[in-house]
């Protein structure tokens, strides 16, 4: 990996770490984070597959009152840097998988002591509120977006500073069972978002789509772009047949209501 590439993941990687707080432009979530260091490493294809794969994981996370979620933009950003750097190519998927876990929760931490040192931030802004400086409070807020950036690009910059072959060497140590083991346990945690996609799409209107997709996929001469553009037609199909169902019902069907009387408000919201 020549400079160059490092400097661009090392801004991927701040990106990430503001995005994990900020939320507008999705750059902490693993299909994104993955996706752009494997296009600035020349991995694009690995770093797609990582990123699918961590996406399926952090789907179940979310921060819950006071109870922080683990960190995506760690996970994603350090587990991608390992799989480039460990040139296993598509065999070290599993592997990274399972190492992005702990990342996950070392990011927490990261991101607990910055938001204690935000706390203190804060209290400087309020002082500097009390006196109408806004300009100190606009720079205050700055920094401190700017701490969450610089929590993912230090790690991801320290990893950078090793060699890519010293990384292969201690891969190379671990033992297979815990290799195996890594890859086995992600796999498992990856199913648990598919489930919990399925869970939330599962319908009479959407299982004869998920049929469609499962007989598609089996035909290898399809590509992606193929794909997509016939789940596309499908989608418009049931849409534009829906629509014509609810035109073609009774007519008492807007007077009637559905007895739901918040529903019908919202419906006809």
């Amino acid at each position: 990996m020549n400079a160059i590439q490092m400097i661009l993941v090392v801004i991927v990687a701040f990106l990430a770490g503001m995005e994990g707080i900020l939320d507008q432009w999705e750059f902490h979530q693993p299909l994104v984070a993955c996706t752009l260091i494997g296009l600035v490493t020349g991995n694009l294809v690995l770093g797609v597959i990582l990123g699918g794969y961590l996406q399926m994981i952090a789907l179940g996370w979310a921060n819950i009152g006071a109870a922080v979620a683990p960190d995506a933009a760690l996970a994603s950003v350090a587990s991608a840097i390992i799989l480039v750097q460990s040139g296993q190519g598509t065999k070290g998927i599993g592997m990274a998988t399972g190492i992005a876990m702990p990342l996950a929760v070392a990011g927490l931490f990261l991101t607990m002591i910055v938001r204690t040192i935000s706390t203190g931030i804060v209290h400087i802004m309020d002082a500097d509120a009390k006196r109408g400086d806004w300009r100190k409070i606009n720079m205050w807020q700055w920094l401190d977006v700017c701490l969450q950036g610089l929590r993912i690009a230090i790690p991801a910059a320290l990893l950078l500073a090793i060699p890519a072959s010293q990384v292969r060497y201690w891969l190379g140590l671990m033992p297979a069972w815990l290799s195996d083991g890594m890859s086995i346990g992600g796999a498992m945690v990856v199913a648990v978002g598919y489930a919990m996609v399925i869970n939330m799409m599962a319908s009479r209107e959407v299982w004869p789509f998920f049929a469609i997709g499962f007989a598609l996929a089996a035909i290898k001469d399809l590509t992606l772009i193929a794909l997509g553009a016939i789940g596309l037609a499908l989608a418009l199909m049931y849409l534009s047949l829906e629509s014509k169902g609810g035109n073609g019902g009774s007519s008492n069907s807007d007077n009637d209501g559905t007895g739901d009387p918040l529903g019908d408000i919202i419906d006809d919201y």
